[in-house]
């Protein structure tokens, strides 16, 4: 990747100003690489220099200037930058070269095809993907999938990079919340949950237990409502993990006396405490109450201790923001369980669904919430993916079901689908589907694609088209590493609107027989990546709209 190669560039090049006594040494500081907002100011900026301005002592502007000649002259002939330049207040401004653009980027895209973006900086990590999780006490509501969708890209991501990445689904089958499930199937005074998914299992299940009763009705909800749900928005797990088989195979006691033999559990009031403020937590927390019960929190213990025993280096936990209390304290048990810095919690933010200006209201136990099956049914799988996506999760967001169904650009997923839709239009035309498949047969049986003179692309928009292309395989790495699958929609808009853009300017079709080439060739690379973009995304890639 280019931004690689401009950090060690620019790492060498600080060693040299340093060795030619232009520079005093100094620790060098994280070195961050961006694209610029405003493209004059190149397709690489870095701010080094700025940051080195205190303990260099000399003005970033200087600084930035003694990097840049070095860069320069340790860059070579086959460089792929046209120029470097300085720009106020200190930034080293790195501009890619017409022939890199012209010959690398869409050749290589062409090379690698479905594993254009693929690295292996994941270093083949074993990681724990749980994620959604919800109680199993009822269908999917919008906030629960939310983090499912989030989860899931997220997994298919890391998977790029090398990583292997288990999805889990925890059910939550013990405890208060499954008997309240046994009364309201029961239909008793003490029912609390309501629908018609209560009156189905109320027709099903038999018996004057609660307890019982719930623990059925929970496993006929995750096999009957929850996974199919999850199935239709394209979610799939490895392992439903039952919460009841930790507590039946003794791991939630054994935990509990591995630490009561480190003196990190202790007796008070007839509970049994863990000593939460050793690890930052503001105060000790329950793990078995006097009635001997176990809290979710023991559970949890005895949870993140099994799949670590299971051989993961990494665990990522996605919860609803209604967990934000739970945070410290796991955190805390996994560092005392002896994984500290190995968990990652991420917690996502509350969903409204706005519908003509309005927002509609849900309650789960009244049997009045919004679904995932009903939005579904409202704007398609797609939608609800791409939407859910295009918000950091740490932001409340708001799903506009009118822009959602809008067959539009206006609707961004209708832009960026239709933007693959048209190229694959243009091919059609052209007869070009045995060209996209690689069709040049060669001498061996294998198939590759024609030569094309690529450096007859030179208009501004076919350049700016192949600089989106050539920034893929960085963001993928850069989710891989910040979890900021938000960028990902977005990204897929940018390409489809460079795509678009180039499409009114430069025609592909009757041109010059070898210019026309060139930029079928151009425009087959744009299908692979976008359908590349959406594939992660778990969104369809049509040919036809």
């Amino acid at each position: 990747m280019i931004r690689s190669e401009i950090f060690q560039l620019i790492k060498d090049a600080i060693a040299k100003a340093q060795q030619d006594k232009e520079l005093p040494a100094f620790a060098l500081p994280k070195i961050t690489i961006e694209h610029p907002e405003n493209s004059q100011f190149g397709d690489y900026s870095c701010n080094v220099a700025m940051q080195l301005a205190k303990p260099v002592q000399k003005n970033p502007l200087e600084i930035a200037e003694i990097i840049k000649v070095a860069c320069e002259k340790l860059d070579t002939k086959d460089s792929p930058f046209a120029k470097i330049e300085v720009a106020k207040p200190g930034f080293i401004n790195f501009y890619l070269s017409e022939e890199y653009l012209q010959n690398q980027v869409i050749r290589r895209i062409l090379n690698d095809r479905d594993k254009y973006g693929d690295s292996d900086i994941g270093k083949g990590k074993k990681i724990h993907l749980d994620f959604v999780s919800a109680n199993p006490t009822g269908p999917l509501h919008i906030g629960n999938s939310r983090g499912g969708v989030m989860g899931d890209v997220l997994a298919n991501v890391l998977e790029k990079t090398g990583c292997t990445v288990w999805r889990e689904y925890i059910v939550n089958n013990v405890g208060n919340q499954i008997t309240v499930l046994g009364h309201s199937v029961l239909k008793d005074e003490e029912a609390e949950y309501k629908g018609d998914y209560i009156d189905n299992l109320h027709q099903k299940i038999k018996g004057d237990n609660p307890n019982k009763v719930g623990q059925q009705a929970a496993d006929m909800i995750i096999t009957t409502i929850i996974e199919p749900t999850l199935q239709r928005l394209g979610i799939k797990f490895d392992e439903y993990y039952s919460e009841r088989s930790l507590h039946e195979s003794g791991k939630v006691e054994k935990v509990f006396n591995e630490f009561k033999e480190k003196d990190l559990l202790y007796e008070k009031d007839g509970a049994l405490w863990f000593r939460a403020t050793k690890y930052g937590d503001d105060k000790d927390r329950v793990v078995k109450k006097s009635n001997g019960m176990v809290t979710y929190f023991g559970a949890d213990i005895a949870y993140h201790q099994e799949k670590f025993s299971r051989g993961y280096d990494h665990l990522i936990n996605i919860w609803g923001a209604d967990h934000h209390g739970d945070v410290k304290r796991v955190m805390g048990a996994v560092e005392a369980l002896g994984h500290k810095g190995q968990l990652e919690i991420i917690l996502t933010q509350m969903v409204r669904v706005i519908k003509d200006g309005k927002e509609l209201r849900m309650s789960k136990r009244k049997g009045t919430a919004i679904t995932i099956d009903d939005l579904i049914d409202e704007v398609g799988k797609d939608a609800v993916r791409f939407f859910f996506l295009m918000y950091s999760v740490d932001r409340h967001m708001n799903f506009d079901l009118d822009l959602a169904k809008e067959e539009s650009s206006k609707n961004p997923v209708y832009y960026v689908q239709y933007a693959h839709a048209r190229i694959a239009s243009i091919l059609n035309k052209e007869d070009g589907k045995n060209i996209e498949d690689g069709g040049v047969k060669n001498s061996d049986g294998s198939t590759s694609f024609p030569a094309a003179d690529y450096g007859l692309l030179i208009h501004k928009k076919e350049l700016d088209l192949v600089r989106e292309l050539n920034k893929w395989p960085e963001l993928v790495a850069d989710i891989a590493r910040n979890y900021e699958v938000h960028r990902l929609p977005y990204y897929a808009m940018e390409l489809a609107g460079r795509f678009h853009s180039f499409y009114r300017e430069c025609k592909v079709l009757g041109e010059d027989k070898d210019l026309m080439l060139a930029r079928v060739m151009l425009i087959i690379a744009t299908k692979k990546v976008l359908k590349n973009v959406l594939d992660v995304i778990g969104v369809g890639a049509p040919e036809k709209m």
